[in-house]
């Protein structure tokens, strides 16, 4: 059980640690989407965002339905998204001077 629970951590983590996943992930959560509604949102070029979906997809977070030309991205399960849900509403307490924090601001 601890080696599968690592598993999905590292997965999530994988997802979670690119700005660009995360608004992926994000829009996902309204419901599902195709790439170019995805690129309209957000910042990027189509072959990068390609590449981000295909990290999602790889991780387990993401699936890509087929529909006729066009394929439609969705988050995979109900699970993830209540998690993704829950997580973004985690309030965090920050000590903003923390070294690893500061290049964030």
């Amino acid at each position: 059980m601890a080696s599968a629970a690592i598993n999905t951590y590292e997965r999530v983590g994988t997802a979670l640690a690119d700005p660009i996943r995360q608004r992926i992930l994000l829009l996902l959560l309204t419901g599902p989407s195709y790439p170019g509604d995805l690129l309209a949102e957000i910042d990027t070029t189509q072959p990068n965002l390609s590449n981000h979906l295909a990290c999602l997809r790889g991780c387990g977070l993401v699936r890509a339905k087929r529909e006729g030309r066009k394929v439609r991205y969705e988050l995979a399960s109900d699970e993830l998204a209540h998690a993704l849900q829950y997580l973004g509403n985690i309030e965090l307490s920050i000590d903003c001077h923390h070294p690893d924090l500061e290049r964030r601001t």
